[in-house]
């Protein structure tokens, strides 16, 4: 069984195999196989699968910065509600991929437009597309 956190769950459908470490991109790329396949995801708090291989985790803490872990801890609070699950959910990768269009808006003007990931997000077609329609619904 997989354990994901609450962003994990929502940002992971828009990697695209750059943007990171080589290690990390391959990690990532398992997980999302994994995922994918059918195997079932524990949702997760804190540190989860995707954590392990991070350099910057350190004794289950996240060290990207002197607010990531508050920051990411904020994160996974808004995804889960989003998402609407809580820690220890046992859910599958196609009912949260189902649930991303109705709350993209949301999470990209929260999350998408600071994070340091953006650009490489930015290159997912899904993550293109979502974003086109979230432009056409302002007019």
């Amino acid at each position: 069984m997989l354990t994901l956190r609450g962003h994990h769950l929502i940002c992971l459908h828009f990697f695209r195999g750059e943007g990171y470490a080589p290690e990390f991109i391959t990690h990532l790329g398992l997980i999302l196989k994994k995922a994918e396949a059918g195997e079932p995801i524990d949702v997760f708090s804190g540190a989860d699968d995707v954590c392990t291989v991070c350099p910057y985790l350190k004794g289950g803490i996240c060290f990207y910065n002197e607010e990531a872990e508050r920051d990411i801890r904020q994160m996974d609070i808004k995804a889960l509600k989003l998402l609407e699950l809580t820690a220890g959910a046992i859910v599958q990768w196609p009912d949260i991929r189902k649930k991303i269009p109705s709350l993209y808006r949301r999470w990209s003007e929260e999350f998408c437009l600071s994070c340091n990931w953006r650009q490489a997000c930015e290159k997912n077609a899904s993550f293109r597309q979502l974003a086109h329609e979230k432009t056409l619904r302002r007019f």
